[in-house]
């Protein structure tokens, strides 16, 4: 399976500058164990930790959208964070994703920072919008007349902001097909791993650790999550971490080039 994504490749110079910077289309190929000949070569095209905020505008949104539908993807993960505010201020900005296209459509899990900015309006904005929000369930599509299960996790901390919501794997693929060739999970944190590989899940999509973003943090980063960045193994489980797309709260990535997309 082959897994599409945006990245950078330069060294940069000060954080900030590293932080705006724009990126290139990254491609990385997962290659999912007994995949049939008709999955072969499947596209997801990952988007992750936008923070669509006080530094990070429509303008930013509108360059990730054109380069994510230029990929041509059979589908398209957000694998949370797209926001850091309340949906009255950032409707506006968040508003291009409503142009995302895929083949099999566009599908969203929260993060953390979701939960800051409220995450009942922006769930309900963002089914407006026309993403499928996956909350610890998921949806069976059919490729080429193969089913592939995608599901989908609230962040690994929801529950200290819902107790309803909390981060579950094993719920999210309750039910599923067992002739399903491939289970996806997109989860917003790679701690997610351990039970998503108990789960049975062949792949999880996260973002969260923005690669650490600047030094110290990212020997903290190491300490809190299994995995920081790309493409890692769990038992029979394999794990793609997302540098993300834009930044958290401050707008460095010190010495990290961020590897998601962004182009304009």
């Amino acid at each position: 399976m082959k897994v599409a994504r945006c990245a950078a490749d330069w060294t940069p110079r000060v954080g900030f500058a590293n932080a705006r910077c724009r990126a290139r289309v990254k491609r990385v190929e997962i290659p999912l164990r007994n995949l049939p000949p008709a999955l072969n070569g499947f596209s997801i095209a990952q988007i992750s930790d936008i923070h669509v905020g006080r530094t990070i505008k429509r303008g930013y949104v509108d360059a990730i959208v054109d380069a994510v539908n230029a990929l041509d993807a059979d589908l398209i993960a957000i694998t949370g964070d797209l926001v850091d505010g309340p949906v009255h201020e950032l409707a506006p900005h968040t508003a291009p994703l409503a142009c995302l296209s895929a083949r099999h459509g566009a599908f969203f899990v929260t993060g953390n920072h979701e939960y800051y900015s409220g995450e009942r309006a922006w769930t309900a904005e963002f089914r407006r919008l026309g993403l499928r929000v996956l909350l610890n369930e998921h949806v069976v599509l059919r490729h080429q007349g193969v089913p592939v299960v995608i599901a989908g996790v609230t962040d690994y901390s929801s529950h200290r902001f819902n107790a309803a919501q909390r981060s579950d794997p094993a719920a999210a693929v309750a039910g599923a097909p067992s002739n399903a060739a491939a289970k996806i999970l997109l989860a917003h944190q790679p701690r997610s791993a351990a039970a998503a590989a108990t789960a049975g899940f062949d792949l999880q999509l996260s973002g969260y650790t923005h690669g650490g973003q600047f030094w110290p943090w990212t020997l903290f980063m190491r300490f809190q999550q299994p995995f920081t960045a790309g493409l890692h193994r769990l038992n029979n489980l394999w794990v793609y971490v997302s540098r993300g797309t834009g930044t958290g709260d401050r707008p460095i990535a010190l010495g990290h080039p961020r590897k998601s997309p962004y182009c304009g």
